[in-house]
């Protein structure tokens, strides 16, 4: 049972409504616009990036440990591979099994959509190893959370909907930007709570470069930008609206955020800041089909 628990740990199953959600609407937007629902399409795009995005983690625990990154200054939830609870050979060795299933996952929704899929598979791929691995990684960098916008929030937005219509839409791209700005609001946190260590270990990340008013700013920017998308998106009746419901949610985050110095509390704020992102995204899945 411990075994089951580190993998847990190092899998991090609070994150992975990240990729769950864009799925999700890309969807449910595809069905209110075409009234196509495709459902083997859509169950292998759903377990796909979950994949993407397990294999992404475990990379991200093995590499940071690596790296020496995950130090005992680390404000962050405990790391598998940091603990010693799992080796970085074992952890890597999982981050390649999911990296491989979603590959074989791809091949079929290739099969299904043809190179537009086959693009998005690829790059996505190779982003999620990028993130921590090679000369340059992604996440040592400021360019973390433009990656999980792009990745998280316009990529698997689009590619769900154009696995279901074969098509693509001005909604959805509306739609991917939404999802996708919440989703990198989560690793702004992330960031901002671990600036100090990160400095230490040479990981320069958005933070470090914007600061810690820089960092509030954008905080809110980024949870409150969603909340535009019912006056961006085209034909679509009243019911988009329900998604101001998670206004007030995001509102306390962002006063959460500003008055609390950067320490563990975050890790609070940054478990918040993902729950907004899945709540924000099925009220606009439920108002999009009902």
């Amino acid at each position: 049972m411990r075994q089951v628990k580190y993998w847990l740990l190092a899998i991090r199953p609070k994150t992975l409504s990240l990729s769950v959600v864009p799925v999700l609407v890309g969807i449910a937007l595809a069905w209110r616009e075409t009234q196509l629902f495709q459902p083997l399409p859509a169950l292998a795009a759903l377990c796909g990036a979950i994949l993407i995005q397990i294999g992404t983690n475990l990379h991200n625990d093995a590499e940071d440990f690596a790296r020496g990154t995950d130090t005992e200054e680390r404000l962050g939830p405990p790391r598998a591979t940091a603990q010693g609870w799992l080796s970085s050979e074992t952890v890597m060795r999982g981050a390649k099994i999911a990296f491989g299933l979603a590959f074989m996952i791809g091949l079929y929704l290739i099969w299904h959509g043809g190179w537009p899929i086959l693009t998005i598979g690829l790059l996505s791929l190779l982003a999620g190893f990028a993130y921590t691995g090679g000369p340059k990684p992604i996440a040592y960098s400021a360019t973390g959370e433009l990656f999980v916008f792009l990745f998280f929030g316009l990529a698997a937005v689009l590619g769900s909907y154009y696995l279901q219509a074969l098509s693509l839409s001005l909604n959805a791209l509306a739609a991917g930007c939404a999802i996708g700005l919440h989703a990198a609001a989560v690793l702004l946190v992330n960031n901002y709570r671990d600036l100090q260590s990160d400095r230490k270990a040479g990981k320069l990340t958005l933070s470090h470069y914007l600061g810690t008013y820089g960092s509030q700013k954008v905080y809110a920017t980024l949870l409150l930008g969603p909340f535009l998308l019912p006056l961006m998106l085209a034909e679509l009746d009243a019911g988009v609206w329900l998604v101001l419901l998670a206004l007030p949610f995001a509102w306390l985050l962002i006063q959460r955020f500003v008055s609390e110095p950067p320490g563990p509390v975050f890790n609070r704020i940054l478990a918040r800041t993902a729950v907004l992102q899945m709540v924000y995204g099925l009220l606009l899945v439920s108002a999009l089909l009902l």
